[in-house]
């Protein structure tokens, strides 16, 4: 049974679920107020942070560059760059039981390539999202809508996968940041 989240919540994904292992994270979008000429390209990222709430390197930095952790515990469907179509643009599939020991955040994000030359924001993007989805029955699990007004923004943390008393939850974040990738990439601890 799916679950509509709003930002701040936070839902259990393994308690009660027992078996669950891979999830598919899936984030959506269409563009919207653009008129410009250059192509709108969205780009799903994931960092691997331990408690420090920073990456221990370059290595836990999933993108469309490094598409797969060296654990095997998240792999990248590869990048979208138009959005165009129904239903999630890009994916990552995570397997929970191969999530290193010392990790205990995933957050997911999205930015805009190259916005700042081409004059974008996330005030021209509609209708995005990110859900997760039971890879082995394909039942939702959650949805949560990124209905926030992120007029100038040009990337945003969307939620984040934690560990927590030997159990996987997820944090409906919605943060929008300034400055892109560079930007969430230096909240993580890398120079990018």
């Amino acid at each position: 049974m799916s679950v509509n989240l709003v930002k701040g919540q936070k839902i259990d994904l393994t308690k009660g679920n027992a078996g669950l292992n891979k999830v598919v994270f899936g984030l959506g979008w269409d563009t919207n107020r653009y008129d410009g000429n250059a192509d709108f390209d969205l780009d799903v990222s994931a960092f691997f942070t331990d408690d420090s709430g920073k990456v221990t390197g370059e290595q836990d930095f999933v993108f469309y560059g490094q598409p797969q952790h060296p654990s095997g515990a998240l792999i990248y469907s590869g990048d979208n760059r138009t959005g165009v179509g129904d239903g999630d643009d890009e994916t990552m599939i995570v397997e929970l039981n191969k999530i290193p020991s010392n990790i205990t955040k995933i957050s997911f994000s999205a930015t805009i390539y190259d916005a700042e030359n081409r004059l974008q924001n996330f005030g021209m993007v509609d209708n995005s999202y990110i859900r997760a989805y039971n890879a082995d029955t394909n039942e939702e699990l959650f949805k949560y809508e990124l209905n926030e007004d992120f007029s100038l923004e040009t990337g945003v943390i969307a939620g984040e996968l934690y560990r927590k008393n030997g159990e996987w939850k997820f944090n409906a974040v919605g943060s929008g940041y300034n400055g892109g990738l560079a930007a969430i990439g230096r909240n993580f601890g890398l120079d990018l």
